[in-house]
């Protein structure tokens, strides 16, 4: 089989040295951001605007009403997240609780240890230990995925202003402040996910030993948790933001007939509000759980393979080191975008993130093509329903290549679709001419219709990676997927892989009963889910309109603008 080139030690000094890269360079990135001051009378620092002062205000006037709305949405988002976690806090007791008694009942909440599942030779942990392992790492995990998420909103609330300031001078200096506002949550929460995941491991590893089907058996909690929380995030805040939009646009657009967005509008700062737990928060969560998802199925499906028998270390940390060197390689993409290239015209701006695309998914295949054959010995075998397959380094790395370029042409599909640059969007937008429901039916079709490209590359890169190493293939791929367009669509299949593999299982037939009615009922639940969000949706918009109308009808000099909103 071989020996891979990075030693254990290299390994465990190389990843978290990353982290803190990436932390690191998240942090310098705030600082410049944060040079765009919000309490400056001599117009920020700068005198070459472009647009003359608007609506009679000076600017010291301006900053101060920037720094008032910024104040106000910060304050929002901050109030309902506090909101949210206390519920989620219940939510994550009593799941921790659940996990515990149902892993630790397996064998009766035995302290004895037990013969492994995959291999009736050796002996594994308890179960008792696995409950509490495991109960661990999902509250590990979740913290980790509600931590993300915050420090997301509180980035974003931070720069909004700031941002605005800056488009005052040119779209260039705009387009600066907000992605590199972006790269301090993109860096913080991966480099977060990776550093406390590599610390549970280790720490796990001082009970464990090298029964390293346990150990990473109860990391998996860790991927639990982050999904757990990222649920709550996406749906709660999108059910709150969706509620204000509708709220103010039907009063105040439509009844009261005033622009949107205007600041006298009650729902205005609920629905910025809104954008922030819902798009930022709600997102950095779902990202994180993603990560984390997929790693903790890789790291599952490697514990059980020859990495495990020969207690290969830096094997088995192979998705890790994946990780880190994509952190390293965004650091370097980053660059482009600020550094290297200046953004002048509004229309250079989906250019130079099409760019972004292009450079991180180049530069992270060569950095996968150095990581694979230095940490990967030439030959190892997987587990692959219930037979031993031998894989060579280089097909592993084609794995997460073929992971990596799925993911660009998702995402060049995805813009083809959804940029007025192209014909379908404006395909749609002709149809308006006809009334909303040909804009409707339009609409509809094309987003049907965006889909197949990017069901045909995951089909593509399921079967390469699945015939060249099995389901440990098809797991590091949804690693590099993440790493190009950071989508979860390769996850799924990952940890059905992690499952079958760690239970031992040799075949799954769909023409079973059990199995089949769970393929079906499974099929129905996006729609259940989807009908009972909207349904959310739906009630907190009447109340959203009733408050609005509300406070219009009661505060005197609110439609004039001498008075504020509640």
């Amino acid at each position: 089989m071989g020996s891979a080139l990075l030693p254990d030690l290299g390994t465990e000094i190389f990843i978290p040295v990353c982290a803190v890269i990436g932390i690191a360079f998240a942090l310098f990135q705030w600082v410049l951001v944060s040079q765009v001051k919000l309490d400056s009378p001599n117009k920020n620092g700068y005198n070459d605007y472009l647009i003359e002062e608007e609506e009679g205000l000076n600017d010291h006037n301006v900053v101060l009403k920037c720094a008032e709305i910024q104040n106000a949405i910060s304050e929002g988002a901050t109030s309902f997240l506090f909101t949210e976690y206390k519920y989620v806090g219940i939510f994550m007791v009593g799941f921790a609780a659940l996990i515990f008694v149902f892993l630790g009942s397996v064998e009766g909440f035995s302290t004895k240890p037990q013969p492994c599942s995959y291999d009736s030779q050796r002996t594994c942990k308890p179960a008792l230990a696995t409950a509490a392992f495991s109960t661990i790492s999902f509250l590990l995990g979740a913290v980790t995925s509600v931590v993300s998420g915050f420090l997301g909103m509180k980035i974003a609330t931070y720069a909004n202003a700031r941002t605005t300031l800056e488009a005052r001078k040119g779209v260039g200096k705009a387009f600066i402040v907000a992605f590199r506002s972006g790269a301090v949550m993109g860096f913080l929460l991966a480099a977060n996910g990776l550093v406390v995941l590599f610390i549970t491991i280790n720490v796990f590893k001082i009970y464990y030993g090298e029964d390293w089907g346990g150990l990473f058996e109860s990391i998996t909690g860790y991927g639990l948790g982050g999904s757990s929380m990222a649920l709550f995030g996406r749906v709660g805040g999108g059910i709150y933001t969706k509620a204000a939009d509708v709220g103010a646009d039907l009063v105040g657009k439509v009844e009261r007939n005033i622009p949107e967005d205007d600041p006298r509008n009650p729902a205005v700062i609920a629905d910025n509000v809104g954008d922030n737990v819902g798009d930022i928060a709600g997102m950095g969560s779902d990202l994180f759980g993603s990560y984390a998802e997929a790693s903790c199925a890789a790291l599952v499906v490697a514990s059980i393979s020859s990495f495990g028998i020969d207690h290969d270390f830096t094997g088995m940390l192979y998705p890790l080191l994946i990780s880190s060197m994509g952190i390293v390689v965004c650091l370097i993409t980053t660059l482009f975008a600020t550094d290297f290239f200046e953004i002048k015209e509004v229309t250079e701006i989906e250019p130079a993130l099409k760019k972004q695309l292009i450079i991180s998914t180049v530069l992270m295949t060569v950095g996968i093509a150095i990581i694979t054959f230095i940490s990967v010995p030439a030959t190892f075998t997987i587990f692959n329903f219930g037979t031993q397959k031998v894989v060579h380094n280089w097909q592993l790395f084609l794995c997460v290549s073929v992971g990596l370029w799925a993911g660009l042409i998702i995402g060049f599909v995805t813009e083809y679709y959804t940029s007025n640059a192209y014909s379908p969007v404006q395909d749609v937008a002709d149809s308006c001419r006809t009334g909303a429901a040909t804009n409707v039916i339009f609409g509809l079709a094309l987003g049907y219709k965006s889909v197949i490209i990017p069901i045909f590359a995951i089909a593509v890169s399921i079967y390469v990676s699945f015939s060249f190493a099995a389901m440990y293939g098809v797991a590091v791929a949804a690693l590099g997927m993440l790493s190009t367009i950071a989508t979860a669509a390769l996850v799924s299949l990952a940890l059905f892989g992690a499952f079958v593999s760690r239970a031992s299982i040799s075949k799954v037939d769909v023409l079973t009963p059990k199995v089949f009615i769970g393929l079906i009922v499974g099929a129905m639940l996006p729609y259940w889910f989807s009908a009972m969000t909207m349904k959310s949706v739906g009630s907190a918009a009447l109340k959203m309109v009733e408050e609005v109308r509300r406070q219009f009808n009661t505060i005197p000099g609110l439609m004039e603008g001498t008075a504020k909103p509640d």
